[in-house]
């Protein structure tokens, strides 16, 4: 049997039990249709990049799916007769990750923000204090390896403006 997986997005203002009520349904499709589900995950309550249906946020939930075709066509109907789901895809894939897939992972990066910052003090980026410190570039900053300029040239008539001189020299 081909192997999917499957993302669902349901309503914002469905409950956590409610979205795992949910993945419990459609599991029980596949099941009916001679299929199997791998795992499940549920991934949380995030925020859309765009309104899908006048929600802002939506529930993910990830299925790895073990399943002929035609239960996994008859789960995505089902789907979208439902009001709670808003969004779906079904992807084939050659083997199904063992590991817990990378939304899944993303929290546990979170657990380590919490660390040494760095460089980079409080506030992020390179600036220190409140606007001074490293600011890149050299802009009063040591010259490194090159040489002082030296004194300025001389203007060629002294005492004028540039911008009397340039004028002088257009008529």
């Amino acid at each position: 049997m081909p192997l999917y997986e499957h993302v669902f997005l349901a309503r914002q203002d469905i409950s956590q039990a409610q979205v795992e009520a949910l993945q419990k349904e459609y599991s029980q499709v596949i099941e009916e249709g001679g299929g199997r589900i791998g795992k499940t995950e549920y991934w949380g309550l995030k925020t859309l990049a765009f309104k899908i249906k006048k929600n802002r946020k939506a529930h993910y939930s990830l299925m790895n799916i073990d399943a002929p075709p035609a239960a996994v066509a008859e789960m995505e109907r089902r789907m979208s007769l439902s009001p709670d789901v808003i969004r779906f895809l079904t992807v084939r894939v050659e083997k199904h990750e063992t590991e817990p897939s990378i939304q899944m992972r993303k929290s546990d990066r979170d657990d380590r923000r919490d660390g040494d910052r760095g460089f980079r003090g409080e506030r992020g980026g390179f600036r220190g204090g409140e606007r001074g410190g490293f600011r890149g570039g050299d802009r009063g900053g040591p010259r490194g390896d090159r040489p002082p300029r030296g004194p300025r040239p001389p203007r060629e008539r002294e005492g004028e403006t540039p911008a009397a001189a340039a004028t002088s020299e257009e008529k």
